[in-house]
């Protein structure tokens, strides 16, 4: 599993001039591009990573495969909130030290290699194209991952990537599209692999309904809070036939939990694969620290606190997106996850990203994820930062 070269135009040192411009505006820099957390990670995560400590897990060496209080609170997430028995489609887990490294190692954990193709999206996340070039593999990229008549009677594919709710477009997936992609991949003998970060976060299904308070300690209304059936999962019986084979799911608490410092994330699905990257990820010290563990697990159990996320990044979207229409964009809020998307007023994000730096405001360039004509504008910032950036946008 040697690395090798890479290329991507994903680099952040590309806004520092921007950012320059941005803070000599009155009022300072509002840094809307990258998508970094800064609420409050809940009390219950807190309180689990300090009580895991001095625990056996923290002061012997961590499980790989995460303790049996982890896997438990992996098992009650995924049936509750995601409407998946891992059991039932004979699915393994393993947690995994963020969901960045997950995917950057994915192609090398899976064995590809010179030759091998791997697809994805044009507009995607920039890590699954650089974790493939690390492996030496083939990147394949394709309009729409759905219309799998654009790869599937491509020579090697071996792996495809899914990305619903996308970052950074919003889009969302149904059922029937994912079911598609699962049985076009089998048919090739190809992996999905399935990132589903932003799960959680579906703004169709917006109504009071969907976020009233679920009843006390009821594990039956803790899914009613997400309406599941909004964002499938690969996972899901309906998707994958009963059965994991062929499908890895991704899934991080960084967003829903605001614990991306924490570095917790996880793979789940075909019970073959997992297993064998946990046996390598042991090897390779690929382990989530034992109280990190126990605050993961805590995590994964708190609802109420991923709920009243919900309700933050749902209110700050709106706000966001209304004043980039007044400012001329024509914005929309997105299906899913955490961002809005949209095309440069001028068609060129840079030049986009130039006019907005004098206001003020940073977002991140459309180039960085295969649209040099538009701009991603990220919700994770405080609620002071989204009006102030609001109130520029409409003055301008």
């Amino acid at each position: 599993m040697g690395f090798h070269a890479y290329s991507s135009p994903y680099d952040w040192s590309r806004i520092a001039g921007y950012k320059k411009t941005a803070q000599t505006v009155e009022g300072g820099m509002i840094d809307l591009s990258v998508g970094s957390p800064v609420d409050p990670v809940p009390a219950s995560v807190r309180d689990a990573l300090a009580g895991g400590s001095d625990a056996a897990n923290a002061h012997g060496y961590p499980v790989t495969a995460g303790t049996a209080d982890l896997k438990g609170a992996i098992d009650w997430w995924f049936r509750h909130l995601r409407g998946v028995d891992l059991k039932s489609i004979n699915a393994a887990v393993v947690p995994t030290v963020g969901s960045k490294e997950a995917v950057a190692l994915m192609a090398s954990l899976l064995h590809l290699g010179e030759g091998d193709v791997v697809v994805q999206p044009k507009v995607s996340y920039p890590t699954y194209e650089i974790g493939t070039q690390l492996a030496g593999a083939t990147v394949l990229k394709v309009d729409d991952v759905a219309d799998v008549e654009s790869w599937r009677h491509v020579p090697n594919v071996k792996a495809v990537w899914v990305n619903s709710p996308c970052n950074p477009t919003g889009e969302v997936l149904g059922a029937d599209w994912l079911a598609d992609i699962v049985a076009a991949a089998r048919s090739i003998g190809a992996v999905v692999l399935s990132d589903e970060c932003y799960a959680l976060m579906d703004w169709r299904s917006a109504t009071t309904a969907s976020i009233a308070p679920a009843a006390e300690s009821n594990e039956t209304t803790a899914a009613d809070a997400f309406n599941l059936s909004a964002t499938p999962c690969a996972l899901n019986s309906r998707v994958c036939e009963n059965s994991a084979d062929g499908v890895l799911v991704l899934y991080s608490l960084s967003k829903q939990s605001n614990m991306a410092g924490y570095r917790t994330a996880l793979i789940a699905g075909d019970y073959r694969l997992v297993t064998d990257m946990a046996e390598y990820r042991k090897q390779i010290g690929q382990i989530i620290p034992g109280p990190v563990q126990a605050a993961m697990a805590a995590g994964l159990r708190d609802v109420e606190s991923v709920r009243e996320q919900w309700r933050r990044y749902h209110d700050r979207l709106i706000r966001l997106v209304d004043a980039l229409r007044a400012h001329g964009y024509d914005a929309a809020m997105p299906s899913g996850a955490l961002y809005a998307w949209v095309r440069a007023i001028t068609g060129d994000c840079w030049a986009d990203m130039a006019d907005l730096a004098r206001i003020g405001i940073i977002a991140s360039p459309g180039e960085f994820y295969g649209a040099p004509a538009y701009l991603r504008f990220s919700a994770t910032a405080t609620d002071e930062a989204i009006d102030a950036a609001c109130a520029r946008l409409r003055a301008a």
